[in-house]
């Protein structure tokens, strides 16, 4: 669950995070997880919203200047690219630890059946 103030805070300081009335939107859940993520890490003061934008920018000029057409489905891409730079910048884990761990979810995803919740198991990081 998303704490609604630090959204709206988050929303205030970001000021390109996709939202309508009630604050930010998702197009799916793993976009939601994300935006927890990052909540939660500056929360804990992992970094700070000046540096999380700046992270973000940079993100999203680098996705642009690769082609990336901008049309915002994209975003929460860009943000989760963000967020992994940031947290390997920041020292909390390294890159490859955070490739091994998306490698290790995507096993745990091609294994599990439609409609099953994904359990990450130690097989699946092979």
């Amino acid at each position: 669950m998303i704490d609604q103030q630090a959204a709206r805070r988050a929303t205030q300081e970001v000021p390109s995070i996709p939202r309508d009335a009630d604050g930010p939107v998702f197009r799916e859940p793993w976009e939601a997880q994300a935006f927890a993520m990052t909540l939660a890490l500056h929360e804990r003061g992992v970094f700070t919203w000046p540096e999380w934008a700046t992270a973000l920018s940079v993100e999203i000029k680098r996705a642009q200047g690769a082609g990336d057409p901008d049309t915002g489905e994209t975003y929460y891409l860009h943000w989760l690219a963000a967020l992994e730079r940031l947290v390997s910048q920041k020292g909390v884990a390294s890159m490859d630890t955070l490739a091994r761990y998306r490698d290790a979810w995507d096993h745990a995803c091609d294994r599990t059946p439609h409609g099953q919740p994904i359990e990450l198991r130690t097989d699946d990081f092979r």
